[in-house]
């Protein structure tokens, strides 16, 4: 550790306080105005405006040892965990919930400088190693948290430590918003290509639906199937990145879920109709064919007059996935029917010469905005590993 510098526990930094008891704040506890109740997505997005839930003036004086006054920090407690904000000053009066950890710092401690070692390397690991929970993760006690260790340089030191830190990661920020924005620009011109291909019409091409370009399908009978396995492609096996089935679930007749219907074939292209896995959709590859998906996907099977790449490059078209968006329905989970999705309209070419020509077009496009976006992914990697390593160079003592 740097001379000059102090070894503190967390304790003797800041007042604690974790949020109230879960029986304490319940849902008939809310008002629908009044003072506000803040949550996990306050530390987790660092912004303190937008509050879904409030209590009454009885309620906040019941609950009062858990307002949060500007100044304070507050830090996420459970499943994302370690998330780390300042409270501002201009914020509205309330409390924390229970997935929340309030702490008020002391006079010894530079309050940017406490959140920059809260997000740091050696706190985020000291956190991880004090968890309990298995299948959702929780911080351990707040007389655990207590106990950690923090570098602490006198307060003038601290403060220039902030000031060098602001002033690199600002330009970290802002060279990862411009990778971030040729992301979007290539998959931009992705889509603009697409639409260009599919809105062609007049004379070599018709215009058709999916329902009519595509053969009909068959549910399994697992009363047939008493003896056999089948892989099966849920909602969450197709990635939303690269459109590829990443992992399927082994099931028979005794574990498969009731969703578990739809018998799938080599080249067939389905589409999930459900959000939040609306805008998925992948062809199904030799080594999956024969087994069996979800019934929230709609399963197209192209007849003859048309490829599979054709079906497959027209769900990814904004004008397709548009249309979606304004025909889902239901509440909890909004979605499409398989109906709405057949009964899209596009435009097909009647030469085979010219529809193999155009999917080896979007092929190619695809092949090469999917690598420019692994390239641009890979340098915000290599930023975000380097805000770690000013980081930890930073509460080593070794910046300069």
């Amino acid at each position: 550790m740097k001379e000059g510098w102090e070894l503190v526990t967390l304790g003797d930094l800041c007042g604690f306080v974790r949020g109230p008891f879960g029986g304490s704040l319940k849902k008939s506890c809310f008002v629908e105005s009044g003072n506000a109740v803040y949550e996990q997505q306050h530390a987790i997005y660092d912004q303190f405006t937008d509050i879904r839930y409030f209590v009454d003036d009885e309620k906040f004086n019941e609950l009062k040892r858990f307002e949060l006054l500007p100044g304070d920090l507050i830090m996420s407690c459970s499943g994302t965990m370690g998330k780390v904000a300042i409270v501002p000053a201009s914020i509205k009066k309330g409390i924390i919930n229970q997935a929340l950890l309030k702490l008020t710092p002391s006079a010894i401690i530079n309050v940017f400088f406490l959140r920059l070692w809260m997000i740091s390397p050696g706190f985020q690991e000291s956190l991880a190693q004090n968890t309990v929970g298995a299948a959702i993760k929780n911080v351990a006690s707040v007389k655990i948290l207590k106990q950690i260790t923090t570098p602490i340089p006198p307060l003038s030191e601290q403060e220039e430590i902030v000031e060098v830190l602001d002033k690199a990661f600002a330009a970290i920020d802002q060279a990862k918003a411009n990778i971030e924005q040729n992301i979007a620009n290539a998959k931009e011109l992705f889509q603009s290509r697409l639409n260009q291909i599919f809105s062609q019409k007049g004379e070599g091409w018709v215009e058709t639906t999916l329902g009519e370009v595509c053969a009909k399908t068959k549910n399994i009978k697992w009363q047939e199937h008493v003896n056999e396995e089948f892989e099966y492609i849920d909602l969450s096996s197709v990635s939303r990145d690269t459109l590829n089935v990443i992992e399927t679930t082994t099931v028979s007749n005794k574990t498969a879920p009731s969703r578990a219907k739809k018998i799938v074939l080599e080249g067939d292209v389905i589409f999930a109709t459900t959000r939040p896995t609306l805008r998925r959709a992948t062809i199904i590859n030799s080594d999956l064919s024969g087994q069996i998906c979800s019934t929230g996907y709609v399963v197209l099977r192209s007849n003859e007059s048309l490829s599979s790449d054709w079906i497959f490059f027209y769900l990814l078209t904004s004008v397709f996935m548009d249309r979606m968006e304004e025909l889902q329905r239901g509440a909890s989970y909004p979605a499409v029917t398989d109906n709405d999705v057949k009964s899209s309209i596009l435009s097909i070419p009647t030469s085979k010469t010219l529809e193999n020509n155009n999917v080896s077009s979007m092929n190619q496009l695809r092949d090469e905005t999917d690598t420019l976006v692994f390239q641009y992914q890979t340098k915000l990697a290599s930023l975000d590993e380097l805000k770690k390593s000013i980081l930890q160079k930073a509460f080593a003592g070794e910046l300069t």
